[in-house]
């Protein structure tokens, strides 16, 4: 079975720095485009980061400059470094791994997210 296991929540202060860990198993790593997403409750979920196997990346233009994402096909783990962190950052965050062919999404597959709580 596929599992997408997050870590690294937790509070910190404002301006302060957290990594994020999402290892996977049971799916073929290096075929899939992995990212982060995060939700506050009664809000739209966004698109944080995303990271190709090739390792080309992209990132919400509210944490760019601020967030890393990255990968490490060979231990199939994804990683979100957050610095600068502010109190709208305050989230749950999810790993997400979706295979692509053309013309759309053939597997999507989720973590349980790990709480990113921002505040002094």
């Amino acid at each position: 079975q596929v599992q997408l296991v997050e870590s690294g929540g937790g509070l910190v202060q404002p301006g302060g720095s957290l990594r994020l860990s999402c290892a996977a198993s049971g799916l073929m790593f290096s075929t899939y485009v992995m990212g982060w997403l995060r939700q506050v409750p009664g809000k739209q979920r966004e698109l944080v980061a995303t990271i190709t196997s090739g390792g080309s990346t992209n990132y919400a233009d509210s944490v760019k400059g601020r967030f890393t994402i990255s990968r490490d096909n060979a231990e199939n783990t994804v990683i979100l470094q957050m610095n600068s962190l502010k109190p709208e950052d305050t989230a749950v965050y999810s790993c997400n791994a979706r295979r692509l062919r053309n013309g759309g999404v053939t597997n999507d597959y989720w973590g349980q997210g790990t709480q990113v709580t921002v505040s002094s």
